[in-house]
């Protein structure tokens, strides 16, 4: 039995999760998105959330981040554990 991918939106995540980017549903976003690391496939883990739930920060590829719910809109993200 294949377990099934868990999708959910970016605002959704909490501390300690595991997730990679999928794909990206907007294209506007999707240049500084890129430049910052976040390209389908990469991996990440959730490593603080704002007291009001924004910005997000995580560790992706190697360092730390803090990003808006607002700026990842239209990102599919798939959750590892």
């Amino acid at each position: 039995m294949v377990a099934q991918a868990v999708m959910i939106p970016f605002d959704e995540l909490k501390v300690g999760m595991h997730a990679k980017v999928v794909q990206f549903d907007r294209t506007n976003a999707l240049t500084r998105l890129m430049e910052m690391g976040f390209t389908p496939g990469a991996e990440f883990t959730v490593l603080k959330v704002a007291p009001f739930g924004d910005p997000i920060e995580i560790d992706l590829r190697g360092y730390r981040l803090c990003i808006r719910k607002a700026e990842m809109e239209g990102v599919e993200i798939e959750i590892i554990r």
